[in-house]
């Protein structure tokens, strides 16, 4: 129990950190982390950043908006970065993202869990969603154009 209060205090001082200032590396933040006291590694505060849904742009590290991080993922904050979503064949969606975004809607898109998505890679500003079959790939498409507005 002491493990996960200690994690969510933790995870508590990183968005009061990033909402305070524009932190723009792990490094920076594990050093801010250290001096309130936190015992941490740059792996450790990479989970932190990635669990928490935190979104890297313009060279900053952006909390997630409280509203929306909990009603639908992150999926509200992260529209703004989505450029693209096309159909690559009857398998597989690519969506385009501003620089460095690719991550971050990668990992919410996998946190949803979704039936139609075997699994996704991400680059800096592309991801490929792979789904079993056409009718899969259809229903990822009609939410991805829903959750993001394109």
């Amino acid at each position: 129990m002491l493990h996960d209060h200690h994690l969510q205090g933790r995870r508590e001082a990183i968005l009061n950190i990033l909402r305070a200032s524009a932190v723009r590396g792990q490094a920076e933040l594990t050093q801010l982390l250290r001096r309130r006291g936190f015992a941490v590694t740059q792996s450790s505060v990479s989970r932190d950043l990635r669990e928490l849904g935190v979104l890297k742009a313009s060279g900053r590290y952006l909390p997630p908006p409280a509203d929306t991080a909990h009603a639908n993922g992150n999926f509200g904050a992260l529209a703004q970065f989505v450029r693209t979503v096309k159909p690559a064949g009857a398998s597989l969606t690519v969506i385009r993202t501003s620089t460095g975004a690719a991550q971050s809607v990668a990992v919410a898109i996998d946190k949803a869990e979704w039936p139609e998505v075997v699994g996704t890679i991400s680059g800096d500003d592309t991801i490929f969603i792979a789904t079993p079959a056409p009718r899969a790939q259809q229903r990822l498409l009609a939410r991805l154009h829903q959750l993001f507005g394109i």
